[in-house]
């Protein structure tokens, strides 16, 4: 797309990944801005991007803390961890290990395991020695994440799941059982109580979309942005994006909700400041492209995952 197409700018990647991967090998050599709404792993903060690749869903390194605070809190303070052994497993697993262990809890074992095979029970006898009854599993829903938790019910090694983002899914309960997950706890972003939520959960109801969906909101929020940096940049041209974005998201200016687009135009031929305060949050950038997160706690009840509310700091 960079190259062949001549993108202006890309919404997303979606995986740490491909995000990681799309940056190094074509965005950042060609000047392309990327608005992700879906990469987590702390490894994008460290890229060397030229100030072009920003994200609209906050850090793992803060989901990780939020969901070790969150277990801590219930009285579970001694699990085995098992992630997938990518960007995202990775970078999750270190921050909700070093928040759990630095809050009195224990991690009896922690294991990283390849996604996509058929067979985990080697490393579930491993995570199952010291007979603790919670596993952590940081993975993917419809992949390795699945078939781990189905392999640990059916060996009756533990009582209690959790999972994060990646694991917030109703084909998970689908595929293994709404009697066998249920009480599993999660964490994925959320949105915080600002105007902008609700003015998009009344449009995306109105499209018959899903406005709970996993990052839908963060989506939504990435690409209105970059049509706001277009806009205030002057032209489609790649050149200066980046300043344009960080203006249009940032105080001070005249607050532009989801949905306010005709308004936001106005504002900008007169000259006039703008901040787009979103469907996911005021998107406030630091100086790596992340903005300050909102974690909410999930439950699977009654044969689906069930938003618990907010996880307070």
């Amino acid at each position: 797309m960079v190259n062949s197409e001549n993108v202006t700018a890309i919404v997303g990647a979606l995986c740490t990944g491909a995000t990681i991967a799309a940056a190094n090998n074509a965005a950042i050599p060609g000047g392309v801005l990327m608005v992700s709404p879906a990469s987590t792993a702390p490894a994008v903060s460290e890229l060397d991007d030229n100030d072009l690749v920003f994200r609209t869903v906050p850090s793992d390194a803060f989901q990780g803390e939020m969901l070790a605070k969150l277990l801590l809190e219930k009285g579970i303070d001694a699990v085995a961890v098992t992630y997938v052994n990518n960007d995202y497993g990775q970078g999750l697993s270190d921050a909700f290990s070093a928040a759990f262990e630095a809050g009195g809890g224990e991690i009896t074992e922690n294991l990283a395991h390849e996604d996509n095979r058929a067979d985990y029970r080697s490393e579930l006898g491993s995570l199952s020695v010291s007979g603790v009854d919670t596993l952590v599993v940081l993975a993917y829903a419809d992949t390795s994440g699945q078939t781990v938790l189905r392999q640990a019910y059916e060996s009756g090694m533990f009582n209690q799941y959790v999972g994060a983002d990646g694991m917030v899914g109703d084909s998970l309960v689908e595929a293994i059982g709404a009697d066998v997950l249920d009480g599993m706890i999660a964490t994925r972003p959320g949105s915080p109580d600002l105007p902008g939520t609700d003015i998009f959960i009344e449009a995306a109801e109105a499209a018959e979309l899903d406005p709970s969906a996993v990052f839908a909101a963060q989506a939504y929020d990435a690409a209105f942005l970059i049509a706001l940096a277009i806009e205030q940049n002057g032209s489609a041209e790649r050149e200066g994006l980046s300043e344009a974005l960080r203006s249009v998201s940032s105080a001070p200016g005249e607050v532009i909700l989801p949905g306010e687009w005709e308004k936001a135009v106005e504002l900008i031929a007169e000259g006039t400041e703008i901040n787009y305060e979103g469907a996911s949050g005021s998107h406030e950038f630091d100086d790596n492209g992340d903005v300050p997160g909102v974690v909410v706690e999930m439950v699977v009840e009654d044969g689906s995952f069930t938003s618990k509310g907010q996880v307070d700091l």
